[in-house]
């Protein structure tokens, strides 16, 4: 067995959202540890410019690294948009590192040749063009920023008439799916649905995101086969919004360490 297989799979976002990540990782792979960076002392990433993001990511992965992780997840668009060729060329041939937007355009290009795809993000994952430029011309991209919801998910705000604001946009008329270009947005997806009442996919990003890196691991013999599991949260800033987000996804002895990095 490969001695690998134990250690954690390490994961970062700025707040909540890299939890809808890590709770699909958790939930497709239910043997792995996981260790989970919140940096909720920089959040949202989505509104820093990309060396801010790069310095912070840098930071992290090293933190990560230093948790002998056997895989870095990059559960966060914009840090994966601004920092993913960084973290790969420094962690070349040490441990491999995971974004949560190639996955996804992998799934749209195998399901959506041909169809207009819409995307919803922040500025820093909007105007980077990530997923547009990795996309195939065939499939048009109609892209928008919606800096408004981060800020409101990470209060535990759900309004309606923000979303359905955003959404009535002429930038996304006539979509066939939905691209949730932002890990925070799956915690509103219920809302987006209920706005386009099934007419158009609002693709599960997580989810897709979680089949991947099983199927890397499994791939690569990194697959966890113990039954024991560790799970391991650090933030940057302890706030009550984050543990009390951990705590749904993950259950009430979530421990929460402080790590200002």
């Amino acid at each position: 067995m490969n001695d690998k297989t134990s250690q954690p799979i390490g994961i970062f976002d700025s707040g909540i959202g890299g939890l809808t990540v890590a709770h699909a990782i958790t939930k497709i792979l239910p043997n792995e540890n996981i260790t989970y960076f919140g940096d909720t002392a920089y959040l949202p990433y989505g509104d820093k410019s990309p060396e801010v993001i790069q310095q912070r990511a840098l930071k992290i992965a090293d933190f990560l690294a230093q948790k002998n992780c056997k895989l870095i997840v990059i559960a966060c668009n914009s840090a994966s948009a601004a920092a993913f060729d960084l973290l790969q060329k420094k962690y070349e041939n040490k441990i491999p590192v995971a974004n949560v937007i190639d996955p996804v355009v992998d799934y749209v290009t195998q399901h959506c040749i041909g169809k207009t795809i819409g995307l919803i993000g922040t500025c820093c994952t909007v105007n980077s063009n990530a997923y547009a430029n990795k996309l195939n011309k065939s499939i048009c991209v109609k892209s928008l920023a919606t800096p408004l919801l981060v800020p409101m998910i990470e209060k535990n705000e759900q309004d309606q008439k923000i979303i359905n604001q955003y959404l009535k946009d002429s930038a996304l008329a006539e979509i066939d799916s939905l691209i949730l270009g932002c890990t925070h947005y799956p915690l509103i997806k219920g809302l987006i649905e209920d706005f386009y009442a099934g007419k158009v996919e609002v693709l599960d990003s997580p989810q897709i995101v979680a089949c991947a890196i099983k199927n890397y691991l499994e791939t690569n013999n990194l697959l966890n086969l113990t039954q024991s599991k560790n799970q391991q949260f650090y933030v940057s800033d302890l706030n009550n919004r984050f543990a009390s987000s951990a705590q749904q996804f993950f259950g009430a002895k979530i421990l929460l360490e402080h790590c200002l990095l």
